[in-house]
């Protein structure tokens, strides 16, 4: 296990390894619960949804966790599973069999421009200060999705964000999670968000915020799988895709979505698992992008929308995971949630709300990396960091950054500086902009 993984060479340990793997899939254990409630408008049956969840998810990080040897972790994205559900009944018809095969299709397509380079080479073209601003954006998010999953950043009474209820059940969990995770972790406590996660469950049960699990084993239902070549009005799901404009605009706009959401995301997880070269590249990207691709493939043929590569990963980094057994770790549990998932589900998203702002503090030291006196770097940087947080969303926040950065550039009278791929990739943007 030593040899296979290099677990030792990267000053790691197995103990470590699987203890980080437990932390990323408690991290990410919400999904189980929340990708059929919020798929399950679509049509498809929930128990479907909730095992085919747990399969997609476990299979594809085990095969990132084998094949790229890193601790990163996949399942179905949030954002692009409620747009799924909200074309299906306005696009498709109401047949969710052809809005997987959107997903389907979108995920060849991105696979192919990996196995082409394009999407390695656009990732290299990068300037290095945007890859620091990207890593704080990314960090920025994570803590937001922390803070508003325990209810401690809510919408505001006549503001767009405000503080929550403070006498919240959700807040305190949240709040206790912080707290003990941030004090493990000032004392060097080894596993330190993995036991906040594990106190704010326990603390969460007297105040009602640790549900009791509803059974113990979900029978296995299959019937999600097969949407992209399902019949769909006499012919395969997929060719009714290829044949419809407005599906395939939708397929772009998803592309563009899942390129860059997984850039950003690679580039935190590599920050904080220590590879991340000093020029701001992420070791072993190409087998990483070669995973996620085809992930999003296999998530729109199981029907559970895109599987993708989870930002959440960066809390079993944090926690020590170097390796791929992190990763393998994270899918076994997750293929062992399929039999087990209202064990599961127990876990809060308040719960983990501590190991996220955590991470999300470590990514902001990239943040004096980053030549805030000179506006070509610092403005197009500021785009990044605050575009990716206030807009919620990774890809529209990178967007921002290159549009600006090219904008500046031009302004400055320097645009022989920009590389070829950087204004392929700002002029994409901006067409994404405009069809999203």
């Amino acid at each position: 296990m030593d040899e296979l993984f290099h677990v030792s060479e990267r000053k790691s340990t197995i103990g470590t390894e699987l203890r980080a793997g437990l932390t990323t899939f408690l991290a990410m254990a919400y999904i189980i619960a929340v990708n059929p409630a919020v798929l399950s408008g679509a049509g498809i049956d929930a128990g479907a949804l909730a095992c085919a969840t747990c399969l997609g998810a476990g299979i594809m990080t085990i095969c990132m966790g084998i094949f790229a040897n890193r601790p990163l972790a996949c399942a179905s994205g949030l954002g692009v599973n409620a747009m799924i559900a909200g074309i299906t009944t306005t696009v498709c018809g109401g047949d969710w069999h052809v809005a997987m095969s959107v997903i389907f299709l979108e995920g060849v397509v991105i696979l192919l421009l990996v196995l082409c380079g394009l999407r390695e080479a656009i990732m290299d073209a990068i300037p290095v200060v945007l890859r620091h601003a990207i890593s704080v954006g990314l960090g920025l998010f994570i803590a937001m999705i922390g803070l508003c999953d325990a209810g401690i950043i809510t919408a505001g009474a006549g503001t767009l964000v405000g503080l929550g209820d403070i006498a919240s059940p959700t807040f305190i969990v949240g709040i206790i999670s912080i707290v003990v995770t941030v004090a493990l972790a000032s004392r060097n406590v080894p596993g330190s968000l993995l036991i906040g996660i594990v106190v704010a469950v326990i603390a969460g049960i007297p105040l009602g915020v640790t549900q009791a699990p509803t059974g113990i084993i979900a029978p296995l239902d299959f019937s999600s799988i097969g949407g992209p070549i399902a019949d769909a009005g006499g012919m395969p799901a997929i060719v009714k895709v290829l044949t419809d404009p407005a599906l395939l605009v939708i397929s772009f706009s998803l592309l563009m979505s899942d390129f860059f959401d997984t850039m950003g995301t690679a580039m935190a997880v590599a920050k904080q698992g220590e590879f991340l070269t000093d020029d701001g590249n992420v070791e072993d990207i190409k087998e990483i992008l070669i995973v996620d691709s085809a992930a999003a493939a296999v998530g729109g043929f199981m029907g559970v929308s895109s599987i993708t590569t989870f930002v959440e990963s960066t809390s079993g980094a944090a926690d020590g995971g170097r390796t791929g057994l992190t990763s393998v770790t994270t899918g076994v549990l997750f293929i062992l949630a399929a039999f087990f998932s209202p064990i599961v589900t127990i876990v809060s998203s308040a719960a983990t709300c501590g190991a996220l702002v955590y991470v999300g503090y470590l990514m902001m030291s990239e943040a004096s990396e980053i030549d805030w006196s000179d506006v070509s770097q610092g403005f197009p940087a500021f785009m990044i960091v605050a575009g990716v947080p206030f807009t919620y969303s990774i890809s529209a926040g990178i967007g921002l950054g290159f549009i600006a950065y090219v904008a500046v550039a031009l302004f400055k009278g320097e645009a022989s500086k920009i590389k070829p791929l950087m204004w392929i990739a700002a002029l994409a943007f901006l067409v994404y902009f405009f069809v999203a």
